[in-house]
């Protein structure tokens, strides 16, 4: 059909004003609506974002978080639309809370770990180059994402570990401080002369360049043990030279030792032989 053939005089040019009054301003009002509600939510996710920036938020937890709010709101803008049009919103309403419930329902541990990231990226309990011990784990920090954390491990494994259970368990911050102890028993024989021993213990531990001298180091008598008597020897260091302090030490200890003519004692085994 052209429109040479439409019959305009059959054609009620007064409801056609109607309409036209009634829902061009509708439009009207749409258009309006959307052009201002953009704008506030630009500003709004502006400011957001300077607020972010100045609490110190993970970049990645900052771009997360301002998307996640620009979709709301501008969900919340099309039903705003959508009412002003005159299309009915509680159904939609209704639809999206139900397709909200089966996706929660649906991701529930994912959300958990969400949360636990959430959580991780606001309270800071580690960064990125910390040595934390978590769910029996034990390595530097290597990325702290939405829904886990990487660890590399002392022997450069990588480490998973889901935010959901990191943030519910215990952590231990070796890095925090910035100093470690490092706790060694070293036993030696009960023939050995204890202020001797401790001399020699203590020189081993201020001679290494890598323990520091605040904290002190200390050498004390921890325990009569059956065939030992048993030294806590405690030299204290900078956190990433734990390792280091931790196994010179103790070679260091077993070379003094000896040099000084003080016997660790080893177990022993005796056979008895039945004369038969």
């Amino acid at each position: 059909m052209n429109l040479a053939e439409i019959d305009f005089q059959s054609f009620d040019s007064g409801k056609l004003m109607d309409f036209i009054t009634e829902y061009g301003l509708k439009v009207i009002g749409a258009i309006l609506i959307w052009i201002i509600g953009s704008w506030i939510i630009k500003n709004i996710l502006k400011a957001t974002k300077k607020i972010m920036s100045k609490s110190n938020y993970e970049e990645s937890l900052q771009k997360f978080l301002l998307n996640l709010f620009s979709w709301g709101l501008k969900i919340l803008l099309i039903i705003t639309l959508l009412g002003t049009l005159g299309v009915p919103t509680t159904s939609f309403a209704a639809i999206i809370a139900a397709a909200g419930l089966a996706v929660g329902m649906a991701l529930q541990g994912s959300l958990g770990n969400f949360a636990g990231g959430v959580l991780i990226m606001i309270f800071k309990p580690f960064k990125i180059g910390d040595l934390i011990e978590a769910q029996g784990e034990i390595g530097v920090v290597k990325h702290i994402e939405i829904f886990t954390t990487k660890l590399t491990g002392l022997s450069n494994r990588e480490i998973i570990i889901p935010n959901g259970a990191l943030s519910n368990g215990n952590i231990i911050n070796y890095t925090t401080e910035g100093t470690r102890r490092v706790d060694l028993v070293i036993g030696v024989s009960y023939d050995a002369d204890i202020k001797q021993t401790k001399e020699v213990l203590m020189n081993v531990l201020t001679s290494h360049p890598k323990v520091i001298d605040t904290p002190a180091p200390s050498v004390n008598v921890l325990e009569l043990a059956d065939s030992s008597v048993n030294f806590a020897v405690r030299p204290w260091c900078n956190a990433e030279d734990y390792w280091t302090v931790y196994f010179e030490c103790t070679e260091n200890i077993k070379l003094a030792l000896d040099a000084a003519g003080i016997e660790i004692p080893y177990p022993h085994q005796v056979e008895i032989q039945k004369k038969g």
